[in-house]
């Protein structure tokens, strides 16, 4: 009875809203609501080799398998929800989506023998003024699914790269080089890291990223993005 008396006094004056559609119909232990979760346009890639996101590291990066759990297209329910995570602090949502992307694996053998995940870092000083890198987050949601290591700082942007908006291909490849660093690479070498990011658009700076984690001694690289990017 108590709790029945709460919920609805809780609601009342601590609004709980959906972070797709701002929908205040669902319960307080939901970060989306069923509509939008049923509107996530869900790619499939994860079950087919040379699928469009391993055609982009084809001849760029010896990648093992790579995949988005997404489509990302322009004014739709997934750009909201990209900023409210990125540029609106809501790292619960981050969570929600990377528990679905580690769901998404278990459901193909191609990804099957995943040692640890790497996230894409962020330059610091970004980093500090975001609070969080989203990427940290997309893989602390896998892990809690896939009982995998978080690696968060085996890979070092030391250095602010110009924005990669209006660039192409080439121009983005060229804009990320040098820009990281594989600080222990002891720590994966002979292992299968999958290197985790937000969303995919040329791949320039994960294959940039990729390339440092290669370098240690007998490591293979898989891919996994929440998005593919729809030209």
């Amino acid at each position: 009875m108590f709790k029945n008396i709460l919920h609805p006094l809780l609601h009342l004056f601590i609004p709980h809203h959906c972070a797709g559609c701002g929908s205040d119909i669902m319960s307080r232990q939901q970060v989306l609501c069923m509509q939008c979760i049923n509107r996530l346009p869900v790619t499939g890639f994860h079950h087919h080799g040379g699928n469009p996101v391993e055609k982009i590291f084809w001849g760029r990066l010896p990648i093992t398998a790579a995949t988005s759990y997404l489509y990302f297209s322009k004014d739709s329910l997934l750009q909201h929800i990209v900023h409210e995570l990125k540029y609106k602090g809501n790292k619960e949502l981050g969570f929600f989506l990377g528990r679905k992307m580690g769901e998404t694996l278990l459901q193909t053998h191609r990804f099957n023998n995943i040692d640890a995940l790497v996230p894409l870092p962020l330059f610091a000083a970004r980093e500090r003024k975001r609070g969080y890198n989203q990427a940290s987050i997309l893989c602390r949601g896998m892990a809690a699914v896939l009982s995998l290591p978080v690696l968060e700082h085996i890979v070092h942007r030391h250095t602010l790269s110009d924005t990669q908006t209006n660039k192409n291909r080439i121009n983005r490849w060229l804009n990320m080089q040098g820009k990281f660093e594989l600080k222990q690479p002891a720590m994966i070498s002979g292992k299968h890291i999958l290197l985790v990011d937000d969303v995919i658009t040329t791949g320039a700076t994960l294959e940039a990223c990729g390339q440092q984690l290669l370098t240690a001694a007998d490591t293979r690289v898989s891919i996994m993005t929440m998005a593919f990017t729809i030209k």
